[in-house]
């Protein structure tokens, strides 16, 4: 569990210290004689869906670290039970992890459609870009968390669920890096 907390702290801070660093870029404008700055920004024009898919995305990622931590309780309470196979912390672990991943669909869908929407918009491209890249590889890693789900049939039980607990951490570590990223550098 230890390595796991320390991938989750270093996740959190590159995400805070990438953001504050976004936040600290100069205006390339800034210094420039005023008549060198005779171009007009493009408008850029957003749909009503837009908005409504942004608001969607916004509450609905509230639940993730919520989710994140009960999740993590309930896995390690697994780990750590031998008789983990018929306990209700089974089920209610493969309840948790079904409604992360339902979030992470909604928040999947939405992030992309409005990234798509948005590319032509130069405020924050970056630091959306970066945010989106690092949640579809959590997207990808809490595929594999699930096809690496000790499955009780395996003979290799401990090895398996030794594999899905890393790549369980990662993800999670991953996803809470890019979560905290866009909500502090995203002002």
């Amino acid at each position: 569990m230890n390595k796991g907390i320390v991938t989750l702290c270093l996740c959190a801070m590159l995400g805070v210290a990438a953001g504050a660093r976004a936040q600290d870029e100069p205006d390339p404008l800034q210094g420039q004689d005023p008549a060198a700055q005779t171009a007009r920004p493009k408008a850029i024009e957003y749909s009503e869906g837009y908005e409504t898919r942004a608001k969607i995305h916004k509450y609905a990622s509230y639940a993730t670290l919520p989710l994140f931590a009960t999740e993590l309780a309930l896995g390690q309470n697994i780990y750590n039970d031998p008789n983990a196979r018929n306990s209700a912390a089974t089920s209610a672990h493969i309840a948790v992890g079904t409604a992360i991943t339902g979030l992470f669909a909604v928040n999947t869908v939405t992030g992309v459609w409005n990234m798509w929407e948005s590319r032509n918009d130069p405020a924050h491209h970056k630091l959306k870009l970066v945010h989106g890249i690092l949640m579809l590889g959590a997207d990808a890693g809490f595929v594999a968390t699930f096809a690496t789900g000790p499955n009780g049939r395996s003979t290799t039980i401990d090895t398996q669920k030794q594999q899905h607990r890393t790549i369980a951490l990662t993800s999670i570590g991953l996803a809470t890096g890019s979560y905290l990223l866009m909500l502090f550098g995203n002002r």
